[in-house]
């Protein structure tokens, strides 16, 4: 009787202990990193991210000096408006010699009634006709002279405009934003300190969706697809240990050696491949957390009783 409790109490730690090595896979948690890096140089002015502070995309959270550029703002700012008021007003440039040659268009019929009448003479009709065709043609001069000065003028213009526009992205440049919502785990500026391009601020990471990156033998490749859904188990330590529904996400297309730090089912294997597993994060899981990962064996259920349920 002393035997048959003492095996039933064994039998019953060991279900409490979660089955031991019970797991297809191991591996740890990781979450997508983002490197926030500066853009412009320049003395930092205010940083506002600290670590552990949760941050949305487009935030921003620091600035850099932008008085220089502001300044080269503004200088092109007065040339364009001067350069504006340099635009030639064509029709009133052309306005007085339009008139001109209306009245000169009366004249002329004036003395072809004349001359129908007998009281003017062929010289003063084509007179009149030889200054209708000058006035014309100082008319179609005048336009194409002011019509190629405002398109050099419009030019210059866009010309500036388009200086502008790259001032205004080297401004927003001098904003510090987080790119993506997450959690800054690392921060590596302070304000007054001087910012050069590609230095790196801060380090943001996307904690609510983190990654379990597994590694699996060949011989277990055959039991993993993408989407395939998996269960998670995130050991804390002390016999702590919660599970998570994952979902393979990545599969690696080349073997490699296994890392030192990982346990398979099979610890005489060499080669592994990587796999991704995304789980959603309620809080308590940890970028480096230990993780484990079992598959549905269902056929195997079937196939052997002494499994006794889901393995």
């Amino acid at each position: 009787m002393k035997r048959i409790v003492f095996c039933l109490t064994v039998s019953l730690l060991a279900a409490a202990c979660g089955g031991g090595g019970d797991f297809d896979a191991s591996g740890t948690f990781e979450a997508t990193e983002v490197t926030v890096s500066a853009e412009a140089a320049g003395r930092i002015l205010w940083f506002m991210a600290g670590e552990g502070d949760r941050l949305t995309a487009g935030e921003q959270v620091g600035a850099i000096d932008s008085v220089q550029l502001e300044l080269q703002k503004r200088q092109l700012e007065r040339r364009l408006a001067s350069v504006a008021s340099s635009r030639p007003d064509i029709a009133k440039q052309a306005a007085a010699l339009r008139e001109r040659i209306a009245r000169q268009r009366i004249e002329c019929r004036r003395v072809e009634n004349l001359l129908a009448d007998g009281a003017a003479t062929l010289k003063q009709r084509d007179d009149t006709r030889a200054q209708l065709k000058v006035l014309e043609g100082e008319l179609e001069a005048l336009l194409s002279t002011l019509g190629k000065s405002r398109t050099s003028i419009d030019e210059n213009a866009s010309a500036i405009d388009l200086e502008i526009a790259q001032l205004d992205d080297r401004l927003s440049k001098c904003r510090i934003l987080s790119p993506v919502t997450g959690t800054v785990v690392a921060r590596y500026a302070e304000p007054g300190e001087l910012a050069a391009v590609g230095r790196p601020l801060m380090k943001v990471a996307d904690l609510d969706h983190l990654f379990l990156r597994a590694y699996f033998t060949s011989d277990q490749l055959a039991q993993l697809r993408l989407g395939q859904q998996v269960t998670v188990t995130a050991d804390f330590g002390g016999g702590s240990r919660y599970d998570y529904p994952g979902r393979v996400v990545w599969i690696a297309s080349e073997s490699e050696f296994t890392p030192k730090t990982i346990q398979t089912r099979d610890s005489r294997a060499n080669l592994v491949y990587a796999v991704k597993i995304a789980v959603e994060n309620d809080g308590r899981l940890k970028i480096g957390l230990y993780g484990e990962v079992r598959l549905a064996h269902d056929d195997l259920q079937t196939d052997n009783p002494q499994t006794g349920g889901r393995s």
